[in-house]
């Protein structure tokens, strides 16, 4: 399996498949009312729709990197803004991190082959541990959304319960 088929069905996988670990990203989304998505339980520094807008974001500035831009903080902000509860921007926040995930699985299935040890465009010096190569960027987003599907999977045991 090349490096993009495996990267693809990795990241696939993470967000509809069948992971080892549990439920994947889109299952636990779908299970998250509107209510539950803006609530944010006590001690908590973030809610769920404030989550999905930065993996939305991250997602994004991966896909810039991907196409050869300096790598920074995404356009869009670390950790956008969700405005105020409604259950039409919240479906939009789902169906936005669908979509950027779609596009990303198209730029990895037609990343150069030869590429993928390359490091991105990063002023961090690699020597002193900063900066990755394209694989890693990619495998670095996969756990990105492990790790905040956690999260939300948590959030909506908190609130529900």
């Amino acid at each position: 399996m090349s490096t993009s088929e495996n990267l693809s069905h990795e990241l696939q996988n993470v967000l509809s498949g069948n992971p080892w670990y549990g439920s994947p990203v889109y299952t636990i989304l779908k299970s998250i009312s509107f209510e539950t998505a803006y609530e944010k339980p006590p001690g908590s520094i973030h809610n769920v729709a404030e989550i999905v807008l930065h993996m939305i974001a991250w997602t994004e500035e991966v896909m810039d990197r991907m196409n050869g831009l300096p790598s920074g903080v995404p356009t869009s902000g670390d950790w956008p803004e969700t405005g105020a509860p409604d259950e039409q921007k919240w479906q939009n926040y789902v169906e936005d991190l669908k979509l950027v995930n779609v596009n990303l699985i198209g730029i990895i299935q037609n990343f150069p082959p030869d590429q993928w040890n390359e490091p991105t465009n990063d002023e961090r010096n690699r020597e002193q541990g900063a900066g990755v190569t394209y694989e890693e960027l990619i495998n670095g987003l996969i756990q990105h959304h492990i790790y905040h599907s956690g999260q939300i999977a948590l959030l909506k045991r908190i609130i529900t319960n």
